[in-house]
Formats: C-alpha cells, sequence, structure tokens
C-alpha cells in the first residue's frame, strides 16, 4: 500500500505533461497533505515534472523539440541529376490507307482481246494491263502512213518548182510575178505535210488506245475486266491501289498542333507488330468538330507492300527536345497535399519540388521542374519534409541511362 501511495495517478487526454498527479493526493483530497508531505521528506513519493510542449506540435516536431539542436541529422542518399535534351513524342492513334487508287479506264471504245493481270498482281508503271481488239485501226495507220508519204512527194515536187522559178528569174527567163505562185504552192505542199503527219499520229495513237497500262505502281484490285467484254471510253479495265509509298492517317490533338510541321521525322507501329519511320507530309488547316483535333497525314516507305491498306496503327512523331531529367521511377513521392514530385537536398536542407512526367521509358521517367542541376533523394525520401536538415551521402548506384532507339 505504501509503495502504490507513493506512485503517480495519470488522467489521460490532458496531453504530455499534464493529468500526472500523486495517488496519496487523491486520497487526502488535496495537494501536499501531510500525509504526501511525509512521504516527500522521506523521498519516497514519485516525482513526476513533464516537459513543457505546445499540444498543437506534431509528435516530430516534439521529437525535434525533445532531441534539441545537438540531435544527429537523419542521414539520406542522393545523386545529382543534371538537365539533358528531352525527346518530346506525340502518340497518334490512326489506320493506314493506300496513297492513291487509280482505276485504268478505256480511252476509246472496243472489246476486250486480252486480260494481262489477275487479281492481287503486283504492276510497274507501264505493265500492259488490257489489249482491245484493234479492229480497222492498223488500216487506217496504214492509210494515215500513204498520205504522209503522199504529202512529202508533193512538197518535194513544190520545193522544185520554187527553185526552178527562182533560177530563171535570176536569169531573166522568168517573169517576177511568178514568184508569189510558186510560194503559195510551196507553202501548201508543207501544210500538206503537216496534215499527213497529224493523220497519222491520230491514227497511231487510237490504235495504240486499244494497249490499256498502268499509270501507277501498286497491286491490282477489282474490278478486272473480262476477255469478250464491251469497253466503252472511261469503262474499267483493272483498279491499282498504290501502296509504296503507304500513308498513315491521324489526328493531331490541338493542345500540340502548334508545334505541328511539315517534315517532322515519324515512327508508326501497326496492329500486326511492323515498325518504320516516315515523315509527316499533311496538317489540316482546319480541326475536327467532333474531337477539335486537326488530321494529319505521314506518309512511309513500303516498298515490299507489306503494310496493308486500313490497318490500325500507331505514330509517334518527334516534336523535338527540350530540357528535362531522367530520373529512376523510385525517388517519385508525393508530399501532404498528394502532389507528385522529388525531394533534393539544398544546403543540408530538404526541398520538395512538383515535376510533371512527360514520357516513360524503360531508362526511367522524363520529368520537368527541377532545377538545372538536383541533388535528388534517392534513399530516404519518405522519412524526411520539406525544410528539415538532413545529411546527406552520395549514392553508388548508377543514373539512369540514355534511352535507346529501337
Amino acid at each position: 500500500g505504501t509503495w502504490l501511495a507513493s506512485g503517480t495517478l495519470v488522467v489521460g487526454g490532458s496531453g504530455p505533461g499534464n493529468g500526472e498527479k500523486p495517488i496519496i493526493s487523491v486520497i487526502e483530497g488535496k495537494e501536499h497533505g501531510p500525509i504526501a508531505t511525509a512521504l516527500a521528506d522521506a523521498g519516497v513519493l514519485a516525482e513526476h515534472h513533464g516537459p513543457e510542449t505546445d499540444p498543437a506540435l506534431t509528435i516530430a516536431q516534439r521529437n525535434e523539440t525533445i532531441t534539441g539542436a545537438n540531435a544527429e541529422l537523419p542521414v539520406v542518399r542522393t545523386q545529382s541529376f543534371a538537365a539533358k535534351p528531352m525527346p518530346i513524342d506525340v502518340p497518334l492513334r490512326g489506320r493506314t490507307q493506300a496513297k492513291a487508287s487509280v482505276t485504268a479506264v478505256a480511252e476509246t471504245a472496243g472489246a476486250v482481246d486480252v486480260v494481262h493481270v489477275t487479281k492481287g498482281q503486283r504492276v510497274a508503271v507501264g505493265d500492259l494491263l488490257c489489249t482491245l481488239d484493234q479492229g480497222t485501226r492498223a488500216a487506217a495507220v496504214a492509210q494515215a502512213q500513204a498520205g504522209v508519204d503522199q504529202a512529202n512527194a508533193a512538197l518535194a515536187q513544190a520545193q522544185l518548182n520554187f527553185d526552178t522559178n527562182a533560177d530563171l528569174r535570176k536569169r531573166g527567163l522568168a517573169a517576177a510575178n511568178t514568184a508569189n505562185a510558186a510560194d503559195v504552192a510551196l507553202a501548201q505542199a508543207k501544210a500538206g505535210v503537216s496534215q499527213a503527219a497529224a493523220g497519222l499520229d491520230n491514227a497511231q495513237a487510237e490504235l495504240d488506245r486499244t494497249e490499256i497500262t498502268a499509270k501507277v505502281a501498286g497491286l491490282v484490285q477489282d474490278p478486272v475486266a473480262t476477255a469478250g467484254s464491251m469497253l466503252n471510253a472511261g469503262g474499267a479495265c483493272a483498279t491499282i491501289v498504290q501502296l509504296d509509298p503507304m500513308v498513315f492517317a491521324g489526328m493531331v490533338p490541338e493542345k500540340h498542333i502548334g508545334l505541328a510541321k511539315i517534315g517532322l521525322e515519324a515512327t508508326i507501329t501497326t496492329v500486326t507488330g511492323q515498325s518504320v519511320e516516315g515523315k509527316v507530309t499533311y496538317i489540316a488547316s482546319q480541326a475536327d468538330n467532333a474531337t477539335r483535333s486537326f488530321p494529319v497525314e505521314i506518309e512511309i516507305p513500303n516498298p515490299d507492300f507489306a503494310i496493308k491498306d486500313g490497318v490500325t496503327a500507331e505514330a509517334k512523331v518527334n516534336l523535338g527536345a527540350a530540357p528535362g531529367h531522367l530520373l529512376p521511377q523510385s525517388v517519385l513521392t508525393l508530399d501532404d497535399e498528394g502532389t507528385l514530385g522529388v525531394r533534393t537536398v539544398e544546403n543540408g536542407v530538404v526541398a520538395f519540388h512538383p515535376v510533371t512526367i512527360v514520357s516513360d521509358t524503360r531508362q526511367g521517367v522524363w520529368v520537368t521542374g527541377l532545377p538545372a542541376t538536383a541533388e535528388v533523394i534517392t534513399v530516404g525520401q519518405e522519412s524526411v519534409t520539406a525544410g528539415q536538415a538532413v545529411k546527406a551521402s552520395p549514392a553508388t548506384e548508377a543514373a539512369p541511362s540514355e534511352p535507346v532507339a529501337s
């Protein structure tokens, strides 16, 4: 009983150092009663002097107050990161499409004599697609050639007459007024040759129109004419899909349209796993009313026709570079308000810098918002707060490597 009476009673909820009183005072009903005084004089009464602290302080602040300025500073590990050129890539969703779809048509009427291609066949510029029945066109060419020969003979005779007349007039054997007739006859003969040559060209062109050739390179697709069918002028012989170069069609968000330029390099990856480099060849000047995005086209080489028309793809357009920091993901943290950032050490004191993640790579994350050179806390960032003095120890691990172009 004496041992219990020498102790204290702690009343909870009153804060550190408050709510503690000797048990004997509770028994006697007053402070410093005769029994309490006797026990105190005997040196057996427990005495507790709670620290004078502000109840509004946090636990960390109370501990800092209790330990004092001479307490050992917490140790963190830091690593120096310097700003580097950060590639700015804008991802675009879209699909591939053929450069053009060209229908090879007949320029003259005629029955299809021979079809030289089949669906899916690859053709080059100038390859023969269809041959029409020539009919009387070959005879028309022969007749036009005869007309040319006759006109040339008439021109030779007119030239001879002109030269003879000029010689006679020079010797005074022909009247001077005969020169006009010779000139007119020579001019008519020359016009006759030109007219005959034009007739031959027309006849030959009409004969050549019976052979329909490819104007572009690509793959033959429907519709394809059949032998024996009748084609009028404008009738389709075959359709050629131009697949080289291929075009990626996508949309650029309006927030990035100011950075988009013709000639920017891009990497296109299809859902089938194909990857190819290309360049921006077209940027629309008017946004889509529904999405507020701007249509763009990226031209990509496709010499082997491996990339098909209409395949879903993603493009990453390189808009240039800006200063940024390549950091490991482990150094990212949150402050008390939930803001994403990085804790650094500046002159022995912790600082918090909000950052923005620009891109996430296998080598680390590219962020903006840090000073040009920052001592980033890599170990212990979750145990310290901004404004706290710490002891920084250089980290031994290597910095993230530069991204390697794939």
